[in-house]
């Protein structure tokens, strides 16, 4: 198959996700009606539908990892981001919940999402397994939500103080940053599924031939994706804080 061809025939329309979509954005529209903003719900939803009904996901499942490092950004960091941005500014957790929204659990959710999914076992299985594939896209979903709750809550008020938000961002940052160094370097493959690829498209002569994408190398790029561009979205929420910290120079928020 060539890089055209597959280009043009790797999309899948999902039976399972497209429902769930269209439920969502009416459960969405029926619990908030005018109060919500509907545009961030809506580029939510379309980057959730992309990473698992465009090539992308087809080279995810056991072709490349550095594909697979695309959705778990997307998964942890932009959906769930998006989708706290377009809740109502007024929403505040239920009690029950609230326990889940200390900046501590909130570091670890987001940080953990990465490290826990990337460790060899779970990473191998997460490809192999329709389940466990279920399960990591739940997961990481509800991580990046805890994660960035701390500094993209609705209320000002349940969000940390600009240099708090800033410390938690930062140290985010660097410890994915670590991960991301060792993915790069490891010369070992973390996720060994992807040094012998099940060709179920014919594309694994495209990969290796035309690209030039040997596993190792695919290994790196997924460490490189994993150690720069996602560092680049801490760094926007950093600045984000920063504006926020100067446009109200005030201690407001929580704090750690």
């Amino acid at each position: 198959m060539t890089t055209y061809q597959f280009f043009t025939t790797a999309w899948r329309w999902n039976s399972t996700l497209l429902p769930f979509t269209a439920l969502a954005l009416a459960g969405y529209f029926l619990a908030f009606r005018r109060r919500g903003r509907p545009a961030y719900l809506g580029a939510a939803l379309v980057i959730f539908l992309f990473a698992f009904i465009s090539p992308v996901n087809a080279l995810a499942d056991g072709y490349l990892f550095s594909a697979h490092m695309v959705q778990h950004i997307l998964l942890v960091l932009i959906v769930p981001a998006l989708l706290l941005l377009s809740l109502p500014r007024s929403l505040s957790l239920p009690r029950p919940l609230m326990a889940f929204t200390h900046p501590f659990i909130g570091w670890i959710a987001g940080v953990g999402a990465m490290w826990l999914w990337h460790a060899p076992a779970l990473c191998n299985a997460a490809t192999t397994s329709r389940a466990v594939s279920a399960i990591q896209t739940t997961s990481l979903l509800l991580m990046g939500s805890v994660f960035w709750w701390q500094v993209l809550a609705p209320r000002d008020a349940d969000r940390l103080s600009p240099a708090a938000g800033i410390v938690y961002l930062f140290t985010a940052c660097t410890a994915c940053s670590i991960l991301g160094i060792i993915l790069t370097f490891a010369p070992v493959s973390i996720c060994s599924v992807y040094q012998h690829p099940v060709d179920r498209l014919a594309m694994l002569g495209t990969i290796r031939g035309g690209w030039g994408l040997t596993s190792d190398r695919d290994q790196q790029i997924g460490g490189l994706l994993m150690w720069v561009p996602m560092c680049l979205i801490y760094l926007t929420a950093i600045l984000a804080q920063l504006a926020r910290w100067h446009s109200d120079p005030a201690p407001a928020g929580g704090a750690i």
